[in-house]
């Protein structure tokens, strides 16, 4: 006698709640380097899509009025949730990805160190980037960082547990909310990483992840009017280009492929300058 084995089927993760897709399609996702099926993951429609920006829009401004320090210590939230479903995460990447016990858990180590590295920078990346300028007149004038709005994020095909949560972290820090296609190289990734972000008091909306197929929903992303940014992490400079010139018309912010990770940089991507001019005197 044996058990049969169960095809887990890996939900989208939309404002907060774990829909399956609209549409009602599912793919493979496969060991890799074989064909043997580890899930059957939902491939994500326009209409998610639009269901996502929609969620992420609505919250994004709650998300970007909270404290610094409540923001950090949802982050830090999830490093500690991330570290409560560690084995989770190891048995994905060692049966998914063939990675050895050793590598999966460094893999688990960085992504844990990158929540709380963003974490930290809530309350400090406001004192680098703000300033009071000097100005001709009796007035002060103050540049302070706001919040861009709901941001695209399209993950890399190779897959890098660390960059994806650095690419997420960079973006909500700064009071933003995000939208999420996750890379073919582990997409069921999506399942754990979700339930981290349910679990951390992050308001419903904030992180949104899809499953799916890029070429089919890449006209959309660069085309929505509530997108104010996309950070494009993937591979494919063809797409990178199509989307840059469907972004002119609504002047959204393109961030091309960074290398780097846990760095400043990474956070001023996504905010904008506001100054503020105030009287002095009578």
């Amino acid at each position: 006698m044996s058990n049969l084995k169960v095809i887990k089927t890996v939900k989208l993760f939309i404002g907060g709640e774990f829909p399956r897709t609209e549409s009602g399609r599912t793919y493979s996702f496969n060991v890799k380097g074989t064909n043997d099926q580890y899930a059957r993951l939902c491939q994500a429609s326009r209409k998610d899509f639009r269901n996502s920006v929609e969620n992420s829009r609505k919250a994004q401004p709650g998300w970007a009025s909270r404290t610094a320090y409540n923001r950090s210590q949802i982050l830090y939230r999830m490093a500690e949730m991330t570290e409560g479903k560690r084995v989770e995460f190891v048995d994905l990447f060692k049966n998914a990805l063939g990675k050895s016990e050793t590598e999966a858990n460094l893999m688990v180590d960085e992504a844990i160190d990158t929540f709380v590295y963003y974490s930290g920078f809530c309350d400090k990346y406001q004192q680098v980037m703000g300033a009071v300028n000097p100005v001709a007149g009796p007035f002060h004038n103050f540049t302070t960082p706001e919040a861009t709005g709901v941001v695209t994020l399209i993950d890399a095909d190779e897959f890098n547990f660390a960059k994806l949560v650095d690419s997420i972290s960079a973006i909500i820090t700064g009071g933003n909310s995000v939208v999420a296609l996750l890379g073919k190289g582990c997409p069921a990734v999506l399942a754990p990483l979700a339930e981290v972000f349910k679990t951390s008091d992050l308001p419903g909306g904030i992180i949104n992840l899809l499953t799916g197929d890029l070429d089919e929903i890449k006209g959309f992303i660069g085309n929505h009017m509530e997108v104010r940014a996309i950070s494009f992490q993937n591979e494919r400079e063809d797409v990178y280009f199509e989307m840059k010139a469907d972004a002119i018309d609504n002047m959204k912010r393109m961030i091309p492929r960074r290398d780097k990770t846990r760095s400043l940089d990474l956070i001023l991507d996504f905010v904008e300058a506001k100054t503020v001019w105030h009287p002095i005197g009578q």
